[in-house]
């Protein structure tokens, strides 16, 4: 999710992305977890660092080669991906959110929409208009 929002959100320096606190890490829309769904992310966030250190000679580049990827690496990856997709299943007002995407682009459609929701003035709910009377 986070990276999928970096790509969106962030500018860039040659092909580089430029991480930002200001616009990318402090604008992120967190989703509400749980404390058990916050439980199941940090298991399964320290299940890729402990796949990580099965391949200490491996660089990065060489972990995250899509083409090379090992798959023990790959399987605690995407176990960390649905944790986190999980956790945006339900916000704070109530609504489902979703927790299975076609492509980066809605992933990325679905967290402006969380951000809006976040940071939003404006009630929720549509307000219905007045009708007004004729004279």
């Amino acid at each position: 999710m986070h990276n999928a929002w970096l790509r969106g959100t962030c500018g860039r320096l040659k092909s580089d992305y430029r991480y930002s606190a200001g616009i990318v890490y402090n604008n992120f829309p967190w989703p509400g977890a749980t404390d058990k769904q916050q439980q199941t992310i940090e298991a399964a966030a320290q299940a890729v660092l402990d796949a990580r250190a099965q391949f200490p000679a491996a660089t990065l580049a060489d972990l995250y080669d899509p083409l090379a990827m090992p798959p023990e690496f790959s399987k605690a990856h995407q176990a960390l991906d649905r944790a986190v997709d999980a956790a945006y299943a339900c916000t704070e007002s109530g609504q489902s959110g979703k927790t299975r995407f076609a492509s980066e682009a809605e992933r990325v459609a679905f967290l402006f929409e969380r951000y809006r929701q976040l940071t939003s003035l404006l009630p929720a709910t549509p307000i219905k208009k007045i009708r007004k009377r004729s004279t």
